[in-house]
């Protein structure tokens, strides 16, 4: 038997909070954890941005990525350790480079996911500059009538770009007025426009991280800070069911273990509407009650790739979900569990909840003390004042504290 450690390494951006907690965390759970015959100890490191020699070996076990989805240098190095280095990495690099909220719209309603109405529209302007632009649209761009898609697709409907981007240019329209406004002030961009759900009684995120799953009543009208609320029992176990398949069958389509999905509930049908956000959002100022589950997900599905050697599935394979849905006279609901069935099978979720139970059964613990620490308000502050202006740093941070207090005194481990 050896002593072996392997390196967990964060690749950052504006992240402060959550690695934070993350390394102190993994600092007092002090893990040695017997596996394969070897006794496997845990480091962590951040990933610097530096240049770099494409045969340069690479020395972790697993990267977090938080910078793929926008910085161009971290994830060429990233792609490059996966494809010569056998590096574990979430998320896929290709998948999130690739794949955009326009074509997980289309995947997912081939799989028949009740996606709302959706087209897509040109761009009202264009980058100057290309000399092949005029005689391609001179002899190819057909006019068309604004005024009859909405009037198909209907009112309210949402114009926004078919790329996402965090709320980005994502404007509500009622009527045809407001539908030439927001196409007028459009710009370059290339836009959808889908159909409300309207009226609804439930708006749901559900966040995947691995085969962990996680549900927060969300309020999209609320400032930044109360829009992930802190209700519970809002929706039935049955419910709940159903957005894990959904969401587990996206982000293993997608070959994104990290993702989260906004469904709407109309009538008692989930229609997913927002779901290729395979860079979810991480802060606890947002996140706040929910910031510690959060943390502990990170560890969890990090340390068991990183122990048991998982290995990364670099391309994604569709074949398998597409002949489910290929059987046309199946409903539904049985498509999407036998989508949750392969999504297990992917995740290896019986192998990770065994990891867990043998492995990190004292992680609740650790986690539910270290949250009352002066070291974790500490991180609780250090992202507020990135954030907010210094008149208001106190009051938000004891804000955010108060709630992970509220989260600890319901959650206190058996």
């Amino acid at each position: 038997m050896a002593d072996i450690t392997k390196k967990i390494g964060l690749s950052l951006g504006a992240d402060i909070c959550w690695p934070l907690c993350y390394e102190q965390v993994m600092r007092q759970l002090d893990l040695k954890i017997a596996y394969g015959g070897d006794t496997v100890r845990l480091e962590v490191e951040r990933v610097m941005i530096e240049p770099f020699d494409l045969k340069q070996p690479c020395s972790y076990a697993v990267v977090i990525d938080r910078l793929t989805h926008w910085y161009h240098t971290s994830r060429e190095w990233i792609k490059k350790a996966v494809a010569m280095d056998d590096l574990y990495v979430f998320n896929n690099p290709w998948s999130v480079q690739a794949m955009e909220k326009h074509t997980s719209y289309a995947a997912m309603m081939h799989l028949g996911m009740p996606i709302p109405e959706t087209w897509m529209i040109p761009p009202k302007e264009y980058e100057p500059g290309n000399p092949d632009l005029k005689p391609t649209l001179r002899q190819y761009a057909k006019l068309f009538d604004l005024a009859r898609i909405g009037k198909q697709v209907g009112y309210p409907s949402f114009v926004k770009p078919y790329d996402g981007g965090g709320w980005r240019g994502v404007v509500k329209v009622d009527d045809e007025a407001g539908l030439w406004k927001a196409y007028e002030d459009s710009g370059k961009s290339v836009m959808h426009l889908q159909a409300a759900v309207h009226p609804f009684d439930r708006f749901v995120r559900c966040i995947g991280f691995g085969p962990q799953t996680y549900t927060v009543l969300y309020d999209p009208s609320g400032p930044l800070h109360d829009r992930y609320t802190m209700q519970q029992n809002f929706i039935t176990k049955e419910d709940e069911e159903h957005l894990r398949r959904v969401t587990l069958t996206i982000n293993t389509f997608f070959g994104w273990e990290f993702n989260s999905c906004e469904s709407l509930r109309k009538d008692g049908v989930w229609y997913p509407i927002d779901f290729a956000n395979p860079c979810p959002d991480s802060q606890v100022t947002s996140l706040h009650y929910h910031f510690p589950w959060l943390v502990k997900a990170y560890l969890r599905w990090s340390i068991f790739c990183a122990v048991t050697g998982r290995k990364m599935r670099r391309t994604l394979d569709w074949d398998a979900y597409y002949a489910i849905a290929a059987q046309r006279e199946m409903p539904y609901e049985e498509k999407l569990a036998a989508y949750g069935k392969l999504a297990d099978e992917r995740l290896e979720t019986a192998r990770f909840d065994e990891f867990c139970a043998k492995h990190l059964g004292h992680l609740d613990g650790v986690a539910w003390e270290f949250f009352a620490t002066q070291p974790a308000k500490d991180a609780v502050r250090l992202k507020v004042q990135a954030l907010f202006p210094a008149h208001e740093v106190e009051e938000f941070t004891e804000l955010f504290w108060g709630r992970i207090q509220r989260w600890r005194a319901e959650n206190r481990p058996a």
